[in-house]
């Protein structure tokens, strides 16, 4: 099993409220798309599904002003659309529609070029952070996605 770093969001593009957008581009190579699929290479939809819950979970970061971590914890009514594929730019959105008894939920889409890619409404665990250096990552990764 090979594993990439999981740096699903490229930069904040807006923060307002319960909602955020952030913008990511897929890359033009991955050894992700070695296996998925030879000649025809797609962004797995799981790593879909972790963009949104990335683009959320910063979102909460921030509401909760990097005291705490979103862990995910569910996934409801995921539908995908369409395919996306290498070097595609897409930008997602994501809102907190619930927060209460340490989880949070949120309502997230990813969109190209207009077009719905994929949906999903998201729960997340609000924890204390487990050790000192996820929290100082944290902290350093949003100042450089622009949420500081």
């Amino acid at each position: 099993m090979r594993l990439e770093y999981f740096q699903m969001v490229d930069r904040v593009a807006s923060l307002d409220g319960e909602a955020i957008v952030v913008e990511s581009t897929i890359p033009d190579a991955s050894p992700v798309f070695e296996g998925h699929f030879p000649g025809y290479p797609l962004m797995p939809g799981v790593l879909l599904v972790e963009t949104m819950a990335q683009a959320s979970g910063w979102l909460l970061l921030k509401l909760m002003d990097f005291e705490r971590m979103p862990f995910l914890m569910g996934v409801k009514e995921a539908k995908f659309r369409s395919f996306v594929g290498p070097s595609t730019p897409v930008t997602v959105h994501a809102k907190r529609i619930h927060d209460g008894s340490g989880y949070a939920v949120t309502q997230a889409r990813i969109e190209a070029a207009g077009k719905r890619i994929c949906d999903a409404e998201l729960t997340l665990r609000i924890m204390d952070f487990p050790a000192p250096e996820l929290a100082a990552a944290m902290r350093n990764r949003g100042k450089e996605l622009g949420l500081a």
